[in-house]
């Protein structure tokens, strides 16, 4: 008898342990439906000096889940569906009616892009279409264009351009061969001084003046981006990559001739085809490699035609460059030495592109010192031009510099070079 009440105790104890471990793989299941990262290595840190009993760190975890989940979907939507789907009452309770209501107008304008074919579906995500592309570049040019529109008399020279040509807005006499396009003012002062006051004017052959038009030559430019980890920390990437958004659309749009080609530099440079601008971001890695970038680019243009140029946008000098053997060299925090290795390493490489007729304009979001001297004897030795900007400016003088690049070639020669 005593060992049948043993056993039966055991038995006791044992189904016990089986409910048990029933109800505890049912809180597991139902706390992975709550926080689907718990068990994963995710947390939550909680700091304060007041205690949350149980019910109140269940919600309070709750609220956080939801928050983390309503991150991920902003970030990257499988679909518009997907973003109308959101429980708009949840996001209310978490983020208040003003978020609400931001994420209702987003999840319409994503549905009315992709109805316009400004985005697609693809491999689970959305990205944006050729069209939206043009869209986007047609954007970044006029935002670009109107803000030297607005600019004081004199602080920048302003261009105008149409398909196919350049137009200077110089006239000249008329004569048989030329483009007919008509400077009428000029045409009837002419006659007016020739016939004399009265009407009806009498217009002659010798009135007419016409706009002088320059035809264009082709050019083929490499733009540079800096994507070291400094341009993201100092919020100088968006307007820099805003620019080659604005520039590649400038270049499809009007001069569809020439050739761009755009390359992101860091540790090492790489190309970026058009369809891929938007969604370049910096690697997060140290360096400055403009020695690799310049090379890169060198290669790129050796194949093409016409007036070459980089340029190249920065806020550093460089930091590091490709060694004999093949490999990249951060030379930074290597001591004064090693960094002058990649300085010489760089102008060497500049020096390349001299002999090759690549001229090499630089723009610098940066006033820091060694910067400047790299720029200083890089402009002496290709004789290209060195601008002092910020990343707000950075677009107005790309702009108006590659439009003076286009008008100075065309008209003959490389033209004046001034650092």
């Amino acid at each position: 008898p005593e060992q049948r009440q043993q056993l039966q105790e055991l038995s006791s104890m044992l189904l016990d342990d089986m409910e048990l471990q029933n109800e505890m793989s049912q809180l597991s299941a139902n706390m992975q439906a709550m926080f689907p990262g718990l068990g994963q290595g995710e947390g939550y840190e909680m700091q304060g000096e007041n205690p949350m009993g149980f019910e109140q760190a269940m919600q309070t975890m709750k609220d956080l889940a939801d928050l983390d989940r309503l991150e991920d979907l902003m970030n990257n939507p499988a679909s518009p569906q997907q973003l109308a789907e959101a429980d708009m009452d949840r996001v209310r309770d978490l983020l208040g009616d003003e978020v609400a209501r931001s994420m209702d107008k987003l999840s319409k304008l994503v549905k009315e892009m992709e109805r316009e074919g400004l985005i697609r579906q693809r491999d689970g995500k959305l990205e944006v279409t050729p069209r939206g592309m043009r869209q986007i570049g047609s954007k970044a040019l006029r935002d670009i264009f109107s803000r030297l529109a607005k600019d004081k008399p004199g602080q920048h020279q302003q261009h105008r351009f149409g398909q196919g040509h350049e137009r200077t807005y110089e006239t000249k006499q008329y004569e048989y061969g030329d483009p007919f396009n008509l400077d009428l003012q000029r045409t009837i002062r002419n006659a007016l001084r020739r016939g004399g006051q009265g009407t009806p004017v009498k217009l002659s052959a010798d009135d007419f003046e016409v706009e002088r038009t320059e035809h264009l030559t082709r050019s083929a430019t490499v733009l540079m981006l800096d994507a070291s980890y400094s341009m993201y920390r100092d919020d100088r990437w968006g307007p820099a990559k805003k620019v080659a958004v604005a520039l590649q659309s400038l270049m499809s749009s009007q001069y569809p001739r020439d050739y761009l080609g755009i390359l992101l530099f860091g540790h090492l440079a790489w190309e970026v085809k058009p369809d891929e601008l938007m969604e370049a971001t910096p690697p997060g890695m140290q360096g400055t490699n403009m020695h690799h970038a310049m090379a890169t680019a060198r290669r790129m243009l050796a194949g093409q035609s016409g007036n070459k140029q980089i340029i190249m946008i920065t806020d550093g000098e460089p930091t590091a460059h490709i060694t004999p053997h093949g490999d990249p060299w951060f030379t930074y925090f290597d001591g004064w030495d090693a960094q002058q290795l990649t300085v010489e390493a760089t102008l060497r490489e500049a020096m390349r592109c001299t002999k090759e007729n690549i001229t090499i304009n630089t723009f610098m979001l940066d006033a820091d010192q060694y910067l400047v001297r790299f720029v200083e004897q890089l402009t002496a030795m290709n004789g290209g031009r060195a601008f002092m900007t910020n990343a707000h400016d950075l677009g107005n003088y790309v702009m108006v510099d590659f439009l003076d690049h286009k008008r100075r070639t065309t008209r003959g020669g490389r033209g004046r070079r001034a650092s």
